[in-house]
């Protein structure tokens, strides 16, 4: 976008800050700071800034000049972090996080129902509620900005008193070693008429309302107990919150998504914490080992592939220990030849990851290992394909659901005959 209408762009978010401050400051019936709307203000402000000193010399073609009359978003899920503000202090599912991609796309899609009177943008996505109720105001404000304002939604604030509410409840604390009340704006209200004002810019077509032939999958979920070790971390992880909670610590020296990242650590392998740790022969890793080379056994006729996936410890190419060379090395000792496995992560280009595809498609590689966003969508390998493998579990819900879409559609010949485990 050109300079003079990103200035433009943000000034108007800032205007919309500043109405806000001012309208409820003047309000005696409300209790509670405005810090961080004041905080939202002060960056857009430091963004003009760096806008009028940064912005690239080159005279170089702006969005206005292309005259794009027409804009079609795929995987639009992929720009739900659009700042917000809100006066709501201390309530989870909230998503505040800003991306600059979204703050961009936004900005188009302003300048786009400027030009076309709102009939310029087509997002396509499976998932516009992916992580938290946020998500579909956001999707709205890139769709239908102009019906909240005609209904005074544009302030999440007063979106979310007409469509949310926060409930309190116990849940696992991050840790996992105990419970804790927590407060979430994770209920909608007055669904009917958030879906029919949504439905003025979305054709939602649901798995039912398609009625797609899908495979017959077999999904087995498979318990291991922790280790010794295993439970003597857990506490030190638990003993790590009560600190993070307590503000004992600094953010910069432990946080809480640093303690569930080794929490997921702990849970897939106990090594992956301390290489020195004992390899526990009923790991999760280990009983994984054993029914791939099971599955091989008995399939070895058919020539029949599995995937492996693992989102965790992927292979770096140094002697540090992961979990993707582990599996091979055991599955080797077990008698599966070397060259039968593969890692996705082998393949560094398009076309050395079509040739290892049809390598599995024809069974010369039946054991192919993979993280999700690298074998996940366009892994066209189901010829032969008789078991997936799921080591570990994504961050987010939508991940799960998406990957478990890809994982049905790796399985569309031979419906009846897969094992998902």
């Amino acid at each position: 976008m050109s300079k003079e209408y990103q200035e433009k762009h943000i000034q108007d978010q800032i205007d919309e800050i500043i109405n806000y401050v001012e309208e409820y400051k003047h309000d005696r019936n409300q209790n509670f700071t405005v810090k961080q709307l004041e905080k939202t203000k002060k960056k857009l402000e430091t963004r003009i800034e760096k806008l009028n000193d940064d912005f690239k010399k080159d005279d170089v073609i702006t969005f206005e000049e292309l005259g794009v009359d027409k804009l079609f978003i795929d995987e639009a899920h992929n720009y739900k972090n659009l700042y917000l503000y809100t006066k709501m202090r201390n309530v989870a599912g909230i998503g505040q996080s800003e991306a600059f991609k979204s703050s961009d796309m936004f900005m188009k899609c302003r300048y786009m129902d400027e030009m076309t009177g709102a009939k310029g943008i087509v997002f396509a996505t499976g998932t516009p509620v992916s992580n938290s109720m946020t998500e579909l105001y956001t999707m709205q404000r890139y769709l239908q900005y102009e019906s909240l304002k005609k209904n005074h939604l544009e302030r999440f604030d007063s979106w979310a008193s007409t469509f949310g509410e926060t409930q309190s409840a116990f849940e696992l604390s991050p840790e996992g070693t105990g419970y804790r009340v927590k407060t979430r704006f994770s209920k909608f209200y007055n669904l009917p008429e958030l879906m029919s004002m949504f439905k003025e810019v979305a054709d939602i077509q649901t798995a039912d309302i398609l009625n797609l032939p899908t495979p017959e999958a077999h999904y087995e979920v498979i318990k291991t107990l922790p280790s010794e070790e295993q439970k003597e971390i857990l506490k030190s992880l638990s003993e790590r919150a009560d600190d993070v909670r307590n503000r004992v610590v600094e953010p910069d020296e432990d946080n809480m998504l640093k303690i569930t990242n080794d929490g997921k650590k702990l849970a897939l392998d106990q090594r992956l914490i301390n290489p020195l740790l004992p390899d526990n022969p009923d790991s999760k890793v280990n009983v994984c080992v054993k029914n791939v080379f099971a599955i091989w056994d008995k399939t070895k006729e058919d020539r029949s592939t599995q995937l492996l996936f693992s989102d965790m410890s992927t292979p770096k190419g140094d002697s540090s220990f992961n979990i993707y060379d582990d599996i091979r090395d055991k599955l080797v000792d077990l008698g599966i030849p070397k060259e039968e496995i593969a890692f996705i992560h082998e393949a560094n280009s398009d076309k050395q990851k079509d040739e290892l595809f049809a390598k599995v498609r024809k069974g010369d590689v039946r054991i192919l290992l993979g993280s999700t966003q690298k074998m996940g969508a366009g892994t066209n390998v189901q010829n032969k394909l008789i078991a997936l493998h799921d080591l570990d579990v994504p961050w987010r819900p939508a991940d799960v659901e998406q990957s478990k879409a890809v994982r049905l559609k790796a399985l569309q010949i031979g419906l009846s005959q897969k094992l998902l485990t």
